[in-house]
C-alpha cells in the first residue's frame, strides 16, 4: 500500500469511528480491550497469553496457571490500567506529569523484582538507577523529571489547539515515542507508552491501536528511526498500519 492509501484508509477509519455514536463506541472497546492488553503485555513478557488475559478480564482469575505469579499480576494491571483510563477520561484529565506517573503506577503495582526493589526504585515513580537499553536509549536519572515535565506540557498544549483531532496520531506518536526515547522507569516504559498513546488517541475521538506482538520487530524498528534519525514518520505510518489491522475485523 502507498503511503497515500494508507493515509487515505486511515483518514476513513477515523471518520468511521467518529460517527459511531457511544453505546456503540463503548461496545467495540469492551471487545477491544482485551486484545490490546494481551498484545501490549505480551510484548515484553511472551509468559502473557490470550486465554490467561481473557480469564482475567472475564472472571477476575485464571486456572489451571502454573507460570510466573508475577505474569498474573501484569495481566491483572493491564485490566485494572483500560479502568484508569476510562475514569482518566470521564474526567479529562489533563496530560501532565502526574498523569504519567498514575499510568506507571497502575501498570507496575506489584511487578518490580527484588534487584530494582533493593535499589530504591517503586511503581509509579521515576528511576533512580541507568537503565538504558540498546542504542543507549534512556535519559539519565536527573534529566527524567525536567524531560517528562517538557514533554507533557508540550503535548497537552498539542491537545488543546484546533487542529488536535486531526493531528491526534501524530499527537500520540509523539508522545509514544518521546516517552519511550526519554526511558523514565526501571521497567513498564512500553505499556506506559502504549497506555497513554491510546488516552491521547481516544481524547481525541479517535480510533486506538493494539500494537500487534507479533508485529514486535517492526515496532521495534520504527522506534528505532525515531531515536537515531529523529523521524516520527516511520512511527506514524506504523502506528496507521497497526490501527487498520485492529479494527479491520472490529468494524
Amino acid at each position: 500500500m502507498t503511503d497515500e492509501l494508507l493515509k487515505s484508509a486511515y483518514e476513513g477509519l477515523a471518520a468511521t469511528w467518529r460517527a459511531l455514536n457511544k453505546g456503540h463506541r463503548s461496545q467495540l472497546l469492551d471487545r477491544f480491550k482485551v486484545s490490546y492488553s494481551f498484545n501490549s503485555g505480551n510484548i515484553e513478557n511472551p509468559e502473557i497469553t490470550y486465554h490467561d488475559t481473557a480469564e482475567i478480564f472475564d472472571e477476575n482469575g485464571v486456572s489451571n496457571f502454573t507460570g510466573d505469579v508475577r505474569t498474573i499480576y501484569e495481566i491483572n494491571n493491564l485490566k485494572n490500567a483500560w479502568i484508569w483510563l476510562e475514569d482518566a477520561l470521564a474526567s479529562d484529565a489533563a496530560l501532565d506529569e502526574e498523569l504519567v506517573l498514575s499510568a506507571h503506577l497502575v501498570l507496575t503495582r506489584g511487578t518490580y523484582d527484588d534487584a530494582r526493589w533493593a535499589k530504591g526504585e517503586r511503581p509509579g515513580t521515576f528511576k533512580k538507577g541507568d537503565y538504558r537499553v540498546a542504542d543507549d536509549v534512556g535519559a539519565a536519572p536527573e534529566e527524567v523529571p525536567g524531560l517528562v515535565k517538557a514533554l507533557a506540557a508540550e503535548v497537552q498544549e498539542a491537545l488543546l489547539s484546533e487542529s488536535a483531532e486531526k493531528n491526534a496520531l501524530t499527537i500520540a506518536a509523539y508522545l509514544h515515542a518521546q516517552l519511550v526515547d526519554i526511558h523514565p522507569f526501571a521497567d513498564g516504559n512500553g505499556r506506559t507508552a502504549r497506555l497513554l498513546m491510546n488516552y491521547v488517541l481516544l481524547k481525541l475521538r479517535t480510533a486506538p491501536c493494539t500494537i500487534s506482538a507479533d508485529d514486535r520487530l517492526a515496532y521495534f524498528g520504527a522506534l528505532d528511526a525515531f531515536h537515531q534519525e529523529g523521524e516520527l514518520i516511520p512511527f506514524i505510518d506504523f502506528c496507521r498500519i497497526q490501527t487498520l489491522k485492529t479494527w479491520e475485523q472490529l468494524l
